[in-house]
């Protein structure tokens, strides 16, 4: 760790904290050679394996854009694709991911946009599993109906 003052490797850690809710960790450091104070935080680094085989950063903005497009002329407001995001992500992370394929990235955003808003999560499945036919839509629309109906309670009376 370089001293951002004097560029010096030799610095000390005085304190560390949890921050970002278990995300990150917060250290207060020390320089050894001017004795000036600075912080640093550490963040896993979340890492996307492209098919290609490269590998880039996740980015929370580049999952929602996607699905900002399934979601157009639905009513899901940005705050509800901001939780989205977030909760794609949070899910990847506490599955152990440090690089996850792209591919992993689509089946954690399908989930979550299944619960926010059926029509978008059509949408996007029909392109992430490319859809090939009307058969692929109401194969997916009756799976959409069994799930919703064994979800709700059967009343008695």
């Amino acid at each position: 760790m370089h001293c951002p003052y004097c560029r010096n490797t030799d610095t000390r850690v005085v304190d560390s904290r949890v921050a970002d809710d278990g995300g990150a960790i917060r250290r207060r450091r020390t320089c050894q050679a001017c004795n000036k104070r600075f912080s640093t935080v550490e963040q896993m680094q979340l890492t996307v394996l492209k098919r290609s085989g490269a590998t880039e950063p996740f980015a929370r903005d580049k999952a929602i854009s996607g699905v900002r497009a399934a979601c157009k002329g639905r009513p899901v407001s940005e705050d509800d694709l901001a939780c989205l995001g977030q909760q794609v992500e949070e899910t990847l992370r506490t599955d152990g991911w440090a690089e996850v394929p792209s591919h992993e990235v689509g089946l954690a955003i399908l989930g979550p946009l299944r619960e926010l808003d059926e029509v978008a999560y059509l949408r996007f499945a029909s392109v992430y599993r490319a859809f090939e036919s009307a058969s692929d839509f109401e194969e997916e629309i009756a799976l959409l109906r069994v799930e919703k109906a064994t979800a709700q309670p059967v009343p008695t009376g």
